[in-house]
């Protein structure tokens, strides 16, 4: 069908289309949006599809919705001096659904959080005690970092590689923020040489352009 030149189009229908190209698209959490007041999530449960099902609501109580685990120091004796508590919905059901979780993170002198990303959620936090270096890498192969202290805040994008290094002389110590309830972890050293069943060495060796040896000296490190 064709329009002649001299066909009106209608004002409103014109002012749509400008609304469709210049408005941007809504961007929507991590997990998806409640359909409830809450939905404590039943860690007992044989089947989870996207998240827990439901605790029936004659069983939940005022304790499924506090969790102090968080206020605990965690044991940073260990070959990275780092120690990582969750408060996510496998340690506290209560936030199943809510599409928030948070972690503590503690670092003893030089202590690191090894390089790893979150592929569920975008991650923020503060530094409650410290001096650290905090780092990500785009997907431009760009690394941002800056050294932050008590009272500073940082912010990594969805699903990049990020670390964080204790350069301070004593303690440190971070909380970080999801917009998951579980936004998962993915490491990459442990990804990569601690895998079951082992990624082959001939994929390793050509990746990193190093000799087989090399790549086994670095499993055995990872090896359960």
């Amino acid at each position: 069908m064709e329009i002649s030149p001299t066909s009106q189009i209608s004002p409103l229908f014109c002012l749509t289309i400008v609304l469709v190209l210049v408005l941007p698209i809504p961007s929507y959490s991590a997990d998806p949006d409640l359909l409830q007041d809450f939905c404590v999530g039943d860690l007992k449960a044989a089947i989870t599809i996207n998240g827990l099902p439901c605790k029936p609501a004659s069983e939940v109580t005022p304790d499924d919705f506090f969790f102090d685990g968080l206020s605990k120091e965690g044991n940073t004796s260990n070959q990275y001096g780092m120690s990582l508590t969750p408060g996510n919905v496998l340690t506290f059901p209560g936030l199943n659904t809510l599409g928030i979780s948070m972690n503590r993170v503690d670092f003893a002198p030089g202590g690191l959080n090894a390089p790893h990303s979150h592929p569920r959620a975008t991650e923020s936090g503060i530094i409650i005690e410290g001096r650290l270096l905090v780092g990500f890498v785009s997907t431009d192969n760009v690394f941002y970092s800056k050294v932050l202290t008590a009272g500073q805040m940082f912010v990594v994008p969805k699903g990049l590689v990020h670390f964080q290094k204790n350069v301070g002389e004593g303690k440190a110590l971070i909380f970080t923020a999801f917009n998951s309830h579980l936004p998962g972890s993915v490491r990459l050293a442990t990804t990569l040489f601690g895998a079951t069943p082992a990624i082959p060495n001939d994929v390793l060796t050509e990746a990193f352009q190093v000799e087989e040896d090399v790549i086994n000296e670095i499993k055995a490190k990872f090896s359960s």
